[in-house]
Protein backbone atom coordinates (compact mmCIF):
# COMPACT_ATOMS: atom_id res chain seq x y z
CA UNK A 1 0.00 0.00 0.00
CA UNK A 2 2.78 2.59 1.04
CA UNK A 3 4.76 1.73 -2.45
CA UNK A 4 0.86 2.65 -4.29
CA UNK A 5 0.78 5.82 -2.46
CA UNK A 6 4.59 7.01 -3.61
CA UNK A 7 4.58 5.94 -6.59
CA UNK A 8 0.92 7.79 -6.96
CA UNK A 9 2.90 10.75 -5.26
CA UNK A 10 5.70 10.70 -7.81
CA UNK A 11 3.75 10.95 -10.51
CA UNK A 12 1.95 13.92 -9.63
CA UNK A 13 5.26 15.70 -8.77
CA UNK A 14 6.33 14.92 -11.99
CA UNK A 15 2.97 16.27 -13.95
CA UNK A 16 3.06 19.24 -11.27
CA UNK A 17 6.51 20.03 -12.41
CA UNK A 18 5.96 19.18 -16.34
CA UNK A 19 2.93 21.93 -15.85
CA UNK A 20 5.15 24.25 -14.31
CA UNK A 21 8.20 23.91 -16.78
CA UNK A 22 5.61 23.94 -20.08
CA UNK A 23 4.12 27.38 -18.75
CA UNK A 24 7.79 29.16 -18.56
CA UNK A 25 8.98 30.79 -22.23
CA UNK A 26 11.60 28.29 -23.36
CA UNK A 27 14.35 30.60 -22.36
CA UNK A 28 13.49 30.33 -18.88
CA UNK A 29 13.11 26.39 -18.77
CA UNK A 30 16.84 26.54 -19.94
CA UNK A 31 18.28 28.27 -17.29
CA UNK A 32 20.51 26.48 -15.33
CA UNK A 33 22.40 27.41 -12.01
CA UNK A 34 26.74 27.32 -12.79
CA UNK A 35 28.70 26.19 -10.20
CA UNK A 36 30.12 29.10 -8.18
CA UNK A 37 33.82 29.45 -8.70
CA UNK A 38 34.99 31.52 -5.86
CA UNK A 39 35.43 34.49 -9.08
CA UNK A 40 32.80 36.69 -7.40
CA UNK A 41 32.23 38.42 -10.57
CA UNK A 42 29.12 40.55 -10.86
CA UNK A 43 27.26 40.82 -14.09
CA UNK A 44 27.41 44.57 -15.28
CA UNK A 45 24.03 46.49 -14.40
CA UNK A 46 23.09 48.14 -17.49
CA UNK A 47 21.49 50.74 -15.53
CA UNK A 48 24.22 51.79 -13.48
CA UNK A 49 25.32 55.08 -14.89
CA UNK A 50 28.76 54.48 -13.11
CA UNK A 51 29.41 51.99 -15.54
CA UNK A 52 30.92 52.29 -18.56
CA UNK A 53 30.69 50.42 -21.35
CA UNK A 54 32.74 49.83 -24.75
CA UNK A 55 30.76 50.79 -27.86
CA UNK A 56 33.59 49.61 -30.79
CA UNK A 57 34.30 52.63 -32.00
CA UNK A 58 37.52 54.84 -30.84
CA UNK A 59 35.51 57.47 -29.24
CA UNK A 60 34.04 54.65 -26.80
CA UNK A 61 33.38 56.26 -23.21
CA UNK A 62 35.34 53.00 -22.37
CA UNK A 63 38.50 53.55 -24.11
CA UNK A 64 42.42 54.66 -23.70
CA UNK A 65 41.51 57.13 -26.09
CA UNK A 66 38.60 58.55 -24.45
CA UNK A 67 40.65 58.39 -20.43
CA UNK A 68 43.68 60.40 -22.54
CA UNK A 69 40.92 62.61 -23.79
CA UNK A 70 39.30 63.27 -20.10
CA UNK A 71 42.84 63.91 -19.42
CA UNK A 72 43.88 66.42 -21.70
CA UNK A 73 40.50 68.38 -20.79
CA UNK A 74 41.89 68.66 -17.37
CA UNK A 75 44.84 69.95 -18.36
CA UNK A 76 42.79 72.37 -19.79
CA UNK A 77 40.49 73.18 -16.96
CA UNK A 78 43.67 73.55 -15.04
CA UNK A 79 45.22 75.70 -17.20
CA UNK A 80 42.27 78.27 -16.83
CA UNK A 81 41.81 77.38 -13.19
CA UNK A 82 39.02 75.92 -13.56
CA UNK A 83 39.75 73.53 -11.11
CA UNK A 84 35.88 71.95 -10.39
CA UNK A 85 36.11 71.46 -14.31
CA UNK A 86 39.36 69.73 -14.11
CA UNK A 87 38.45 67.78 -11.07
CA UNK A 88 35.41 66.11 -12.47
CA UNK A 89 37.29 65.09 -15.61
CA UNK A 90 40.26 63.20 -14.08
CA UNK A 91 37.62 61.58 -11.65
CA UNK A 92 36.13 60.47 -14.50
CA UNK A 93 39.23 59.29 -15.94
CA UNK A 94 40.68 57.35 -13.00
CA UNK A 95 37.04 55.94 -13.12
CA UNK A 96 37.71 54.85 -17.12
CA UNK A 97 41.69 53.83 -16.76
CA UNK A 98 40.67 51.85 -13.59
CA UNK A 99 37.59 49.78 -15.38
CA UNK A 100 40.19 48.95 -18.29
CA UNK A 101 42.67 47.99 -15.80
CA UNK A 102 40.35 45.59 -14.25
CA UNK A 103 38.92 44.53 -17.28
CA UNK A 104 42.26 43.51 -18.71
CA UNK A 105 43.43 41.80 -15.50
CA UNK A 106 40.00 39.63 -15.79
CA UNK A 107 40.71 38.53 -19.03
CA UNK A 108 44.65 38.10 -18.32
CA UNK A 109 43.37 35.39 -15.86
CA UNK A 110 41.18 33.61 -18.41
CA UNK A 111 43.61 33.59 -20.41
CA UNK A 112 46.72 31.93 -18.09
CA UNK A 113 47.40 28.94 -18.87
CA UNK A 114 45.79 28.66 -22.04
CA UNK A 115 47.32 31.26 -24.31
CA UNK A 116 50.18 32.81 -22.49
CA UNK A 117 51.25 35.42 -25.74
CA UNK A 118 47.36 36.70 -25.31
CA UNK A 119 47.73 36.71 -21.27
CA UNK A 120 50.84 38.45 -21.74
CA UNK A 121 49.63 41.05 -24.15
CA UNK A 122 46.47 41.50 -21.60
CA UNK A 123 49.06 41.77 -18.42
CA UNK A 124 50.85 44.50 -19.83
CA UNK A 125 47.70 45.95 -21.10
CA UNK A 126 46.43 45.59 -17.31
CA UNK A 127 49.61 47.12 -16.43
CA UNK A 128 50.15 50.30 -19.00
CA UNK A 129 45.65 51.30 -17.76
CA UNK A 130 46.73 51.17 -14.12
CA UNK A 131 49.51 53.75 -14.77
CA UNK A 132 47.30 56.09 -16.17
CA UNK A 133 44.78 55.57 -13.79
CA UNK A 134 47.42 56.62 -11.11
CA UNK A 135 48.78 59.46 -13.06
CA UNK A 136 45.52 60.97 -13.47
CA UNK A 137 45.04 59.82 -9.54
CA UNK A 138 48.17 62.13 -8.50
CA UNK A 139 46.87 64.94 -10.93
CA UNK A 140 43.38 65.09 -9.09
CA UNK A 141 45.08 64.92 -5.60
CA UNK A 142 47.16 68.40 -7.09
CA UNK A 143 43.76 69.62 -8.39
CA UNK A 144 42.28 69.14 -4.69
CA UNK A 145 45.65 70.71 -3.36
CA UNK A 146 45.40 73.85 -5.59
CA UNK A 147 41.83 74.13 -4.32
CA UNK A 148 43.29 73.39 -0.31
CA UNK A 149 41.35 70.56 0.22
CA UNK A 150 43.92 68.24 1.59
CA UNK A 151 41.57 66.33 3.09
CA UNK A 152 40.55 65.29 -0.81
CA UNK A 153 44.44 65.00 -1.42
CA UNK A 154 45.72 62.57 1.12
CA UNK A 155 43.56 59.49 0.56
CA UNK A 156 44.62 59.55 -3.13
CA UNK A 157 48.67 59.67 -2.49
CA UNK A 158 48.47 57.23 -0.51
CA UNK A 159 46.45 55.10 -2.99
CA UNK A 160 49.39 55.84 -5.71
CA UNK A 161 51.88 54.75 -3.23
CA UNK A 162 50.19 51.35 -2.67
CA UNK A 163 49.93 50.98 -6.31
CA UNK A 164 52.66 52.02 -7.28
CA UNK A 165 55.47 51.51 -4.25
CA UNK A 166 57.06 54.60 -2.93
CA UNK A 167 60.73 53.46 -5.00
CA UNK A 168 58.57 54.45 -8.17
CA UNK A 169 58.74 58.32 -9.76
CA UNK A 170 55.34 58.27 -9.33
CA UNK A 171 55.45 56.90 -5.96
CA UNK A 172 58.19 59.02 -4.48
CA UNK A 173 56.22 62.26 -6.56
CA UNK A 174 53.31 61.04 -4.10
CA UNK A 175 55.10 60.73 -0.90
CA UNK A 176 56.52 63.87 -1.19
CA UNK A 177 53.28 65.76 -1.64
CA UNK A 178 52.14 63.75 1.80
CA UNK A 179 55.40 65.51 3.31
CA UNK A 180 54.58 68.60 1.56
CA UNK A 181 51.10 68.31 3.31
CA UNK A 182 52.44 67.54 6.66
CA UNK A 183 50.80 64.11 6.69
CA UNK A 184 54.37 62.25 6.98
CA UNK A 185 57.39 64.08 8.72
CA UNK A 186 59.93 61.73 7.73
CA UNK A 187 61.96 62.41 3.96
CA UNK A 188 62.38 59.55 1.71
CA UNK A 189 64.76 59.30 -0.49
CA UNK A 190 64.21 56.10 -2.47
CA UNK A 191 66.89 53.65 -1.51
CA UNK A 192 67.43 51.76 1.70
CA UNK A 193 66.77 52.62 5.19
CA UNK A 194 70.01 54.51 6.68
CA UNK A 195 69.63 53.46 9.80
CA UNK A 196 72.84 51.75 11.90
CA UNK A 197 72.87 50.34 15.21
CA UNK A 198 76.20 49.75 17.12
CA UNK A 199 76.64 46.81 18.62
CA UNK A 200 79.05 46.68 21.86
Amino acid sequence: MKIAATASLIRFVSLAMIATLSSLSPAQAQVQNLPDTGNNVQPIDPNDPNTLRPTGQSGALLSIENGKRLMSDASNAVSSQNYPEAAKKLQDARSVFNQLSNFYQQLNSSFSGIDNRVADTLRKKARDTAQMRDEATYQLALVHRAQNKPSLAVPLLVQIIKSQMPTRDLGKKAYQQLLELGFVDSPFGGGASNTSSSQK
